[in-house]
């Protein structure tokens, strides 16, 4: 018996037909895609005898497989004379019209032709008319082509169609057989399970078979890279799950999942996991620019890609960063789209938060069957929510429309003008705000939306006609920046607030996000399962409630693995209120000296705000040089947007058996305060200055009011939440392993506060206070 392979006519012909260049960062937001609009408006004209929206199926054959294709098309159109039944593909577009030709999407015509083929199968029709309709959303015009086919015809098409998607077909399906059996003989990759470990490993599964969401609070150390990504294979092999998503917000984080995939390769699993590099990062020109005149591997991409695809995923399983640019200079590639069209296709995906929560670049070709058969991992789920605010939030400034309207003056008409009147806005609205410098109100600035309209029609000619290369860098980036904000406008609700600002020359309207819990729920939906873990998601009841939980939804919290005797816990009381730091400093770094050199070794002090590191190392430094020349203590900074080089350089001096201290400052909620792990002696103590409470501002206490009238306790969940979060990742860098020892100083006279007391993970919590 033939196995079954499930496809869409849609998928189908996209995999065998695309062909050409990736044309430019510019997409007009209406072109050649089926506009709903559009269909309603034409099918709405279909006599009483026709039909709109048919389903249609049919099997074929093909080697050892059996192809089950399915889909609707768009209209089926009766001849009153009696003549044969037209099969009607309707497609809408923002370009001109009369520039579409005949053959000038053969896609489509592959399209029209599977349905036509469906429906003479099924009606035992001989003879089909064939009919693609496009239709000018502006105008309303509309363009028709038709060709007539015998129904040999159209079967030698269509299987024509599936012969040419079989090879790829054959090696997924043969992957999957090869896949399942590897699952079902794989064994947990260690001897045993860490105390805590089975634990979040069961509530995973039973989340995954119930199609919940879990909320998992589970300490460093017990291993919960593994403990989610073990159970989600397993998954896989029951036939509960298609695709793991692993999602996380930092690049060494995502290192962890590679090498978990890693060690379960080593154990037999046969997967295909690939990880989504940010274009910036991983293109392989010295300038990003997306067009077949400047980048060769942009050029006649889609004509290429499929055998890319193909090769890819017949000779490798764990797909990284430099695995898929081997294979992209090889095919001739780009990278990045490589590794999207990749994604479709493998079993496990490692990648940023946005490509599934943000509305700009989710991957929209996930449709919702294979949504119903994907789990999200969402690792270090603590940083999704102020993520989360920034992906549903959007700012549009004056300056770059002000440029605009002088580029254009002259060149484009309606381009000026449109700039203009946006330009004319902003300097009516920063009469408005006046002295205050903020504005803030409940709802959406329609009279800039309704100009912005205007300007983004005239942007997407001025883009169409320039071919993908735009002689305007700055229209190109305005035009994304207008969208973003038209785009997240149609999201605004009760949860959201308008800030318009003026600072000097520059004035801005930001739709501010209050609440994103809506927002990630409607993103989310349709995915089996989601699964949220961090270290420190405590309180779990105020990230359970940010993060979009439902009444239904699971929680988990395990316990520290590690002995209480692993860590020497201190609290100096010393006020780091903002109105007390330049009193407290020269005490806060004593306490810091007294700590380093009390035994050598690494260390991290972290502190709240660059600003206030810099004033306390001014005092550290002429500390220790009043304790004479000490070569045996060096001091590392972290610096604002260090590059990637320069971090790895600055992690890379905590080496364990070191001669003499090393102390290293930083930031709390930085790239040296989540994600690293330095095991052993490599880390032997961790000051945490403060109580990490974000900086006081206009928006954070928006935040705090909105909550107040949703019942919530504002305060705690603007301010003391999230920096008490910060507070626990930072001092989470030291236990990293079951041999670890290690100093924690504390230095706040607020961690002797109830409040603050009962936000410290329970191994903290038995201190001593130095006086």
């Amino acid at each position: 018996m033939a196995e079954t392979i499930n496809i869409s006519v849609r998928s189908l012909v996209e995999y065998v037909f695309r062909r050409g260049s990736i044309e430019s960062g510019f997409r007009t937001s209406t072109a050649l895609v089926e506009g709903t609009k559009a269909h309603q408006k034409l099918q709405k004209q279909y006599g009483e005898t026709d039909q709109h929206e048919v389903y249609v199926s049919a099997e074929i054959a093909c080697r050892e497989l059996l192809f089950v294709i399915d889909g609707r098309c768009d209209g089926l159109l009766q001849d009153a004379d009696g003549g044969p039944v037209t099969v009607d593909e309707i497609k809408s577009t923002s370009s001109d019209i009369n520039e579409i030709q005949e053959d000038s999407y053969p896609v489509h015509w592959a399209q029209a032709m599977c349905y036509a083929y469906m429906v003479a199968k099924d009606r035992g029709l001989h003879h089909m008319r064939v009919q693609l309709t496009y239709m000018q959303v502006e105008t309303e015009d509309t363009r028709r082509f038709v060709k007539e086919a015998s129904f040999s015809e159209l079967e030698v098409f269509v299987h024509d169609v599936v012969e040419r998607y079989y090879p790829y077909a054959q090696a997924i399906y043969e992957h999957e057989q090869r896949r399942n059996r590897s699952i079902k003989e794989l064994a947990f990759p260690f001897p045993a399970y860490r105390e805590g470990q089975r634990k979040l490993a069961g509530a995973v599964y039973k989340t995954i078979s119930e199609g919940r969401k879990l909320f998992a609070k589970a300490p460093t150390g017990i291993g919960k890279t593994m403990s989610t990504l073990f159970p989600s294979v397993k998954a896989i092999g029951e036939g509960l799950l298609q695709r793991i998503f692993y999602l996380t917000a930092k690049t060494i984080t995502r290192t962890a999942a590679e090498e978990a995939y890693g060690l379960l390769q080593a154990h037999g699993l046969q997967l295909h996991v690939v990880t989504i590099t940010a274009k910036e990062k991983v293109c392989l020109k010295d300038e990003v620019r997306c067009t077949k005149e400047h980048c060769e591997f942009a050029d006649g991409y889609y004509d290429r890609i499929n055998g890319a695809v193909l090769d890819l995923l017949q000779s490798e399983t764990i797909m990284t960063r430099t695995v898929i640019e081997s294979y992209a200079r090889k095919h001739r590639v780009c990278p990045f789209e490589f590794s999207l069209d990749v994604a479709y296709a493998a079993d496990a995906v490692i990648c940023d938060y946005n490509y599934i929560f943000d509305p700009r670049v989710n991957l929209k070709r996930l449709f919702e069957e294979q949504r119903r058969y994907t789990t999200l991992l969402v690792d270090e789920a603590h940083n999704l929510i102020d993520r989360a605010r920034e992906m549903y939030s959007s700012t549009l400034s004056k300056s770059g429309f002000l440029a605009l309207q002088r580029e254009f003056k002259g060149v484009r008409a309606d381009l000026h003008d449109a700039a203009k009147a946006i330009n004319q806005y902003f300097i009516t609205l920063r009469k408005r705000i006046g002295d205050r410098q903020m504005l803030v109100e409940p709802e959406l600035p329609e009279d800039l939306l309704a100009l912005l309209d205007g300007f983004l029609a005239s942007a997407e000619k001025e883009l169409a006609a320039s071919g993908g290369s735009p002689a305007s860098p700055l229209l190109l980036e305005t035009y994304f920046a207008a969208h973003n904000f038209v785009r997240i406008a149609k999201l605004y609700d009760e949860r959201y607030m308008t800030l318009f600002t003026s600072d000097r020359n520059e004035v801005s309207v930001k739709l501010f996000c209050l609440d994103p819990s809506h927002l990630l729920r409607q993103m989310g939906k349709g995915y089996r399962s989601h699964v949220f873990f961090s270290a420190t998601l405590s309180p779990l009841s105020f990230f359970m409630d940010t993060l979009g939980a439902g009444e239904e939804d699971y929680s988990v919290s395990v316990p520290s693995p590690f002995a209480k005797e692993q860590l020497e816990v201190f609290v100096q009381p010393l006020s780091t209120r903002y109105q007390d730091r330049e009193r407290s400093r020269e005490a806060i770094a004593r306490s810091i000296y007294q700590m380093v050199t009390r035994r050598s070794g690494n260390y991290f002090v972290f502190f709240p705000s660059y600003a206030y590191m810099s004033s306390v190392y001014e005092a550290f430094t002429d500390l220790v040089g009043e304790q004479g020349e000490d070569s045996q203590l060096r001091v590392l900074v972290q610096t604002v947007q260090m590059p990637e080089e320069e971090r790895e350089q600055y992690l890379a001096e905590f080496q364990a058996g070191r001669d003499g201290t090393l102390v290293g400052f930083a930031v709390m909620g930085g790239i040296f305060s989540e994600g690293i792990d330095l095991v052993g002696e490599r880390l032997t103590g961790v000051a945490v200055v403060g109580v990490g409470l974000p900086q006081l501002g206009p928006e954070r206490n928006l935040i705090k009011a909105y909550l107040e009238d949703t019942g919530k306790n504002g305060y705690e969940y603007a301010y003391v939440f999230p920096g008490m979060n910060k507070v626990q990742q930072a001092g989470g860098r030291l236990i990293r392993s079951e041999t670890d020892h290690g100093v924690l100083l504390l230095i706040d006279d607020r961690y002797l506060q109830p409040l603050y007391q009962r936000l410290l993970p329970e191994e903290w919590r038995d201190y001593t206070v130095l006086r």
